[in-house]
C-alpha cells in the first residue's frame, strides 16, 4: 500500500508522457487525468449552453447579441477539439452575418463550416452549409451561382430524407427564381416547399413559402392574391416569435397597399416594420422601411416628410 502511494506521488510529480509508461505495469491511476476529463466535459456543457443561447437569441432576430455567444461557443469548441460544435457555430456565425447584410463575412463562415462538415462526414451539415451559401449568393445578387448551391443542398437533403431541409431548398430556389423574374418556376419551388412545410409541420418554412408566393403575385400585380399569402406568413411568424419575418411580411403588405394607392394603410405597416427593424438592429431593414415611408409621403405630395425619410435611410 505504501509502495503504490510512494508511486502515485512519483508518477504525479514526472513528465506525462513518461508517467503514462508506468500505468499498465504498477496499476497505478494518475488523479489529474480524471481532472482533465472534466474539465472537458464542464467545457463543452459551456460551450452548448452558449450555442443554445445564441440560438434563442437569433430567433428573437438580436443577431449581434447571437454573434457573441455563438464566437465564445467556438473559442470553447476549438480548445477542446470538438469538430461538430465548431462546425455548427461556424455556420450560425455565417447565417447571423447573413442577416445582418455582411455577405461576405457570411460566406466566409459557410466556406468554414462546410469544410469540416466534409471532413467529419456529416452530409446534414454539408447540405445546410451549401443551402446557406446559396442564400448569401442570392443576397449578393450571384443567381447562377445561388441556384448551383441551392440544388446541390436540394439533392443531398433528397437523399438523406431530410424533409426540412428538402423544403429550405426548395424555397431558397423559389427566392432566385423570382428575382430571375422566372415566375412560374419560383411559384412553383414555393408551391412545392410550402405543401413539404405543412405537411411536417414546419412553421418556419411554411411561412418562408407564403412569403415568397406574395413576392411573386405582388410582382405580377395580383395584389389581392399578393396580399392573402403576406397576411397568412404574418401571422405564422408572429406565431412562433420571428421578429425579422414578422417585419419583412409588414414591410412586404406595406409595399402592397402603396401599389394599391391606399397610401394610410401603406405608412401604418411601414410603421409597424421600421420599429421592429430598429428593435432588432436590422439596419438594412430600418432603411427599407424609411425609404418606403418617403416613397408614400411623395405620393401625397407632403415633399418635406419624404426628404426627411429619405435622408433618415441614408444616414
Amino acid at each position: 500500500m505504501m509502495l503504490k502511494k510512494a508511486l502515485q506521488i512519483l508518477l504525479i510529480a514526472l513528465p506525462l508522457s513518461f508517467a503514462e509508461l508506468w500505468l499498465l505495469d504498477f496499476g497505478v491511476r494518475l488523479p489529474t487525468v480524471e481532472v482533465v476529463a472534466q474539465t472537458v466535459d464542464e467545457r463543452k456543457l459551456e460551450a452548448d449552453r452558449l450555442f443554445e443561447e445564441g440560438k434563442k437569441q437569433f430567433d428573437f432576430g438580436q443577431f449581434r447579441e447571437a454573434l457573441q455567444l455563438w464566437q465564445q461557443a467556438l473559442v470553447i469548441y476549438r480548445e477542446i477539439g470538438y469538430r461538430q460544435g465548431e462546425a455548427d457555430s461556424l455556420n450560425n456565425l455565417g447565417n447571423a452575418y447573413g442577416n445582418l447584410a455582411e455577405y461576405e463575412r457570411a460566406i466566409e463562415f459557410h466556406e468554414q463550416s462546410l469544410a469540416i462538415f466534409r471532413e467529419i462526414g456529416d452530409r446534414q451539415g454539408v447540405a445546410k452549409s451549401l443551402g446557406n451559401l446559396g442564400l448569401t449568393y442570392g443576397n449578393l445578387a450571384e443567381y447562377e451561382q445561388a441556384i448551383e448551391f441551392h440544388e446541390q443542398s436540394l439533392a443531398i437533403f433528397r437523399d438523406i430524407g431530410y424533409r426540412r431541409g428538402e423544403a429550405y431548398s426548395l424555397v431558397g430556389l423559389g427566392r432566385v427564381y423570382l428575382h430571375l423574374a422566372e415566375y412560374e418556376l419560383a411559384i412553383d419551388f414555393s408551391e412545392q416547399s410550402l405543401d413539404i412545410s405543412r405537411e411536417i409541420g414546419y412553421h418556419q418554412g411554411e411561412a418562408d413559402s407564403l412569403k415568397n408566393l406574395g413576392r411573386v403575385y405582388l410582382r405580377l400585380t395580383e395584389y389581392e392574391l399578393a396580399i392573402d399569402f403576406y397576411q397568412q406568413s404574418l401571422a405564422i411568424f408572429r406565431k412562433i416569435g420571428d421578429r425579422q419575418g414578422e417585419a419583412i411580411s409588414l414591410v412586404s403588405l406595406g409595399t402592397t397597399y402603396d401599389s394599391l394607392a391606399e397610401y394610410e394603410r401603406a405608412i401604418d405597416f411601414y410603421q409597424q416594420s421600421l420599429a421592429i427593424f430598429r428593435k432588432i438592429g436590422d439596419r438594412q431593414g430600418e432603411a427599407i422601411s424609411l425609404f418606403n415611408l418617403g416613397n408614400v409621403y411623395g405620393s401625397l405630395a407632403e415633399h418635406e416628410q419624404a426628404i426627411d425619410f429619405y435622408e433618415q435611410s441614408l444616414a
